[in-house]
C-alpha cells in the first residue's frame, strides 16, 4: 500500500495545495494539507479520487494556506487542524488578504492541536509532525514515506520570509539545519510554492542554509 500524493496549485501565488490519498480499498481515505484559494478546485480532485476526506491540515496559518478551508468545511464537517502559535494568523487572514489586495474569504473553524512530536494515521501510515517555526510561529511538517510537505519552510533553492509577523531568520535557520536537513537526503520536499526538490540537494546547494 501506498499513498498517493496530488499537488495542486492555487490561488494568485500559486500555493501548493496537498491531497494526500490511499490506494487501498480497505482504507479510500483522503487527508487535504493546506486549503488554499480555489476550493472549488480542490473539492473537484477530491471527488475524483473517490476517497473520503478524513481531515484537514495547515502546515502554517498563512492566508494563502487556508482561506478555502471554510468553503470546504461547508461539504465536509471537519475543522482546521493547526499549531497554537498560528491561531492568530488565521484569526486575521482577512487583514492580510485586504493589505495584498486580494479578496477575502471566510475565516474557517478551526483546531489547534498538532503539536511537535504528534503522528497520524492515515490509511495504516504515521504521518509525524514537526514543529519547524521561522516563517511563522506556528509552521509544521508533516513526513512520511520519504516525503516531507514543509509549507513555507524551505523552497527548491529558498527558503520562506522572516519578515512577516512572527517570522525570525535565526529560528528558521534552525528549524532548517536541525529538522529538515536531518532527514535522510533522498526525501523528496513538498514545498508550500514552486517544485518539489531533496534533502540532499538543498544541504548542497541552497544558497540561504547550506548543510
Amino acid at each position: 500500500m501506498s499513498i498517493k500524493i496530488t499537488v495542486i496549485p492555487v490561488g494568485p501565488l500559486q500555493m501548493n495545495s496537498v491531497l494526500l490519498t490511499s490506494d487501498d480499498p480497505d482504507h479510500q481515505d483522503a487527508l487535504l494539507i493546506d486549503p488554499g484559494a480555489d476550493p472549488a478546485r480542490i473539492l473537484e480532485t477530491l471527488d475524483e479520487s473517490g476517497c473520503k476526506l478524513q481531515a484537514i491540515l495547515a502546515t502554517h496559518g498563512h492566508f494563502d494556506h487556508v482561506e478555502g478551508a471554510a468553503a470546504i468545511q461547508d461539504v465536509h464537517d471537519l475543522p482546521l487542524q493547526c499549531h497554537t502559535d498560528d491561531v492568530f494568523l488565521i484569526e486575521n487572514m482577512n487583514q492580510s488578504q485586504t493589505a495584498y489586495g486580494l479578496p477575502t474569504y471566510p475565516v474557517p473553524r478551526f483546531q489547534p492541536n498538532l503539536a511537535h512530536g504528534d503522528s497520524i494515521d492515515f490509511a495504516g501510515v504515521k504521518i509525524e509532525v514537526s514543529h519547524v517555526p521561522g516563517h511563522s510561529p506556528g509552521q509544521l511538517m508533516f513526513t512520511f514515506e520519504g516525503h516531507a510537505i514543509v509549507g513555507d519552510c524551505i523552497f527548491a533553492g529558498s527558503i520562506g520570509r522572516t519578515d512577516l509577523p512572527g517570522g525570525d531568520f535565526p529560528t528558521l535557520e534552525k528549524s532548517i539545519r536541525e529538522r529538515i536537513y536531518t532527514l535522510a537526503d533522498e526525501t523528496v520536499i513538498i514545498c508550500g510554492h514552486g517544485p518539489n526538490t531533496t534533502v540532499g540537494r538543498e544541504k548542497t546547494s541552497n544558497p540561504f542554509v547550506q548543510g
